[in-house]
């Protein structure tokens, strides 16, 4: 979701020029092609869930025994009554990819995650954050379609034109207002806050759904997503006036959210672009530049058809989503049947349903509304429609047409009624306070 990465740099002011044209090259001249064969097929799974070499899961193994021995993870208890793991093993491959499975450096940066997670509170940071707070930094970073790649992996768009002087000024002369009472005496700048807090959506909301929906490979969790990156129509100045806002996404996404990307096509690029890349690439490690694509206009249809059906990325970009930038989650059919229960009567002059905006947390069974709003705790827990299992009757599976949810069902007989949540009136279970990191 959140593109960029430092990386420590020093060059010579008389190659830089130099330097950032070959680097822009080299990106541009990313095999698209051979990138999205790898995707289609298995390869793209190695070192991830039930996708392990017999070395990996040793690697697995030993980095849990080392994280528990330390007291920083703690195992799957035993009984019926036993607690899940603190952590997944999908979180747990995270770090250990992150650093090519060496255990005691993955386990350097999962300790200071952790750290990091514990002294500012973010559970308690997600679940408190204000809506309208949320909502503005939502507008100031990538954004969530709504749709999937072939893979099942969750597509964002990060329009950068949008984020100019105005707006900026604007978002900075507000953001302290949304900072939760739990954190008013942090240290850490409140646009920091709300930056973490997308963070945050993105793997307890988007991902764990996405994880939940038909895909190729099922077996394995959705932990990553991809960024379709728009420069077009953007300036030098406004690009140099918005590098500490991205730098403040590399930082996090680099030490706290290690292997949350897996794609970035880069389209409208301008022709002062080299300057710019010169730039950005210092940032970048060369497995993340390898998953980089600036795309020129002819090659940006294409490449993102190889990747994902037309139906999931927007009409501007030669797709056919109906999704324009600000706009919330345009959801695909499966996405929607799950979430009908977020779903908000359609804005005055508008025929487009909304889902609940601000901080929601997926748990498979059930969804949590967090948050806070008007001075109030957001609280509600939504079921989420469970498919029955039905029996085919040519080769004894059942088909996703075969397969109804009863809570369609029962909003179809009364008409589509009362789908809408009142966050304030549905009772609710105690939110959990674990997840993975």
């Amino acid at each position: 979701m959140f593109l960029w990465r430092t990386k420590s740099h020093h060059s010579q002011a008389s190659t830089e020029q130099d330097a950032s044209l070959a680097r822009t090259a080299s990106a541009s001249k990313n095999d698209a092609s051979a990138s999205a064969s790898q995707a289609a097929g298995t390869a793209w799974l190695a070192g991830h869930l039930k996708h392990l070499t017999p070395e990996q899961e040793d690697k697995l193994r030993e980095f849990k025994d080392v994280c528990a021995e330390r007291k920083y993870y703690t195992p799957a208890g035993e009984g019926a009554d036993a607690k899940p793991p603190s952590h997944d093993d999908a979180t747990m491959l995270r770090f250990l990819r992150a650093r090519k499975f060496d255990v005691e450096g993955a386990w350097g940066q999962f300790k200071d995650t952790e750290d990091w997670r514990r002294d500012n509170s973010i559970e308690s940071l997600y679940e408190n954050i204000r809506v309208d707070s949320y909502e503005a930094a939502r507008r100031m970073y990538p954004q969530w379609t709504g749709r999937r790649d072939r893979r099942g992996i969750p597509v964002y768009v990060f329009e950068i034109r949008h984020l100019n002087s105005k707006e900026m000024a604007a978002y900075n002369s507000t953001m302290s207002t949304g900072t939760p009472d739990t954190h008013k005496s942090s240290t850490v700048p409140a646009r920091l806050l709300n930056l973490f807090a997308l963070y945050e959506n993105l793997l307890r909301f988007v991902m764990p759904l996405c994880s939940s929906l038909s895909r190729p490979n099922p077996e394995t969790p959705i932990v990553t997503s991809t960024n379709i990156v728009d420069v077009s129509g953007v300036g030098l100045k406004q690009f140099w006036n918005l590098k500490s806002h991205m730098q403040d996404a590399s930082v996090l996404a680099t030490a706290h959210y290690p292997e949350t990307l897996d794609r970035i096509f880069i389209i409208g690029a301008p022709a002062f672009f080299p300057t710019v890349w010169g730039w950005i690439k210092r940032w970048f490690d060369p497995v993340t530049t390898s998953k980089i694509f600036i795309l020129s206009a002819p090659e940006v249809k294409p490449t993102l058809s190889s990747f994902m059906d037309p139906s999931s990325f927007p009409k501007q970009y030669g797709g056919e989503l109906d999704w324009q930038w600000g706009d919330m989650p345009n959801l695909d059919e499966p996405a929607r049947e799950k979430l009908q229960g977020l779903e908000q009567p359609a804005a005055e002059g508008q025929t487009k349903k909304e889902i609940l905006k601000g901080p929601l947390l997926f748990q498979g069974n059930q969804i949590d509304v967090l948050g806070t709003e008007n001075g109030k705790e957001r609280r509600a827990t939504i079921p989420v429609p469970q498919q029955e299992t039905l029996e085919s009757e040519t080769n004894g599976a059942a088909t996703a047409d075969q397969i109804p949810s009863t809570a369609a069902e029962d909003n179809e007989k009364t008409g589509g009624e009362n789908v809408a949540v009142n966050v304030n009136q549905v009772p609710c279970n105690e939110t959990p306070n674990t997840v993975a990191a």
